[in-house]
């Protein structure tokens, strides 16, 4: 098969297209005909500084496309399913073995580019804002870095669960596009006086409610100075590549709380399971919306990270093995 892959960790152009083994299928997992695939922040990341499981390496946590071979003990899926699908690496490729269990089926007659965006940042804004959140109809949260998967998904969950949103990012005009998708207020974060900005959009300037923060670094340290007394803040990866140390001690002023949420580590539970194959259906239903902001073919992928990396995107970035119909 085909895939992106890359021989040492590095800049984007690390990325070459190279013809490698077609991936094993293993017990309990399932071969897919790759349609598209969503590039994820950790994709980036990992490409940067992380693990190489194999060499040359396949990058990659998602993807979507049509079943073509089942384990012997898989019952649950069968050829011909088309379906979404995460794993530690491999997406960037024709081929995508992986866990059944991490597989959610796609409605029949829905885009497959959206459906290859759901799981990691949907399932991630819901985590961050009702399971740990424990966000209320009629509160205030703040999205850092709005106009990312992340926060395109926190946006639309939040708005519809009846809170008030504000969210930042590097430019207002980033942020225009959400205002259809139930963004309130939008914040510049490259400028000074931005967290006094968000208090002001408080009532009498007491705070936000709920921080959904994937930035981190000292983003996140003002992530907190946004907060009301008894404000949550949620963490989620650090897309920043600011390993700025967090000072908790500023928590305890005002009866703050500050959570790290990672949904690999119960994706396939029962609660999570069901959580993302509701949010794949929705957005197959159009009741969510996946904004995908380009389309690369696979071989171009070097272009697509370097793209994401540049901070123009406004939603996902998709590659695709082959032109979509």
């Amino acid at each position: 098969m085909k895939a992106a892959v890359y021989h040492r960790n590095g800049p984007p152009e690390v990325l070459q297209y190279e013809e490698v083994p077609d991936p094993e299928l293993a017990p309990g997992g399932v071969l897919i005909q790759v349609e598209a695939v969503s590039i994820e922040g950790g994709d980036t990341l990992n490409r940067l500084a992380g693990p190489l499981l194999s060499d040359p390496h396949i990058v990659g946590y998602q993807a979507a496309g049509t079943i073509v071979a089942v384990a012997d003990d898989v019952t649950d899926r069968a050829v011909g399913d088309r379906v979404v699908a995460t794993s530690s690496h491999g997406s960037h490729a024709e081929l995508f073995a992986v866990s059944a269990r991490t597989t959610w089926k796609v409605p029949e007659g829905a885009d497959i580019a959206a459906a290859a965006c759901v799981p990691v940042a949907f399932g991630t804004a819901h985590d961050c804002l009702f399971e740990f959140g424990r966000l209320q109809e009629g509160e205030t949260v703040l999205v850092q870095a709005g106009a990312g998967g992340v926060g395109v998904a926190a946006i639309q969950l939040a708005k519809r669960a009846g809170a008030t949103v504000i969210a930042t990012a590097s430019s207002l005009a980033r942020l225009e596009p959400l205002a259809e998708l139930g963004l309130d207020h939008a914040v510049d974060y490259s400028t000074s006086g931005w967290v006094e900005e968000v208090r002001a959009l408080t009532d009498g300037g007491r705070g936000v409610n709920v921080v959904v923060d994937s930035v981190g670094g000292a983003t996140l340290q003002k992530s907190v100075a946004c907060l009301r007394r008894r404000g949550r803040a949620i963490t989620v990866g650090n897309a920043g590549r600011d390993f700025s140390p967090f000072n908790a001690g500023v928590l305890g002023m005002q009866n703050q709380s500050l959570t790290g949420v990672y949904l690999g580590g119960e994706i396939t539970t029962p609660r999570v399971q069901g959580m993302v194959q509701g949010l794949v259906d929705d957005v197959a239903a159009g009741r969510l919306t996946v904004l995908v902001d380009r389309t690369f073919p696979l071989a171009e992928a070097a272009a697509a990270h370097e793209y994401i990396e540049s901070r123009q995107a406004v939603g996902r970035v998709v590659l695709t093995p082959r032109p979509l119909p």
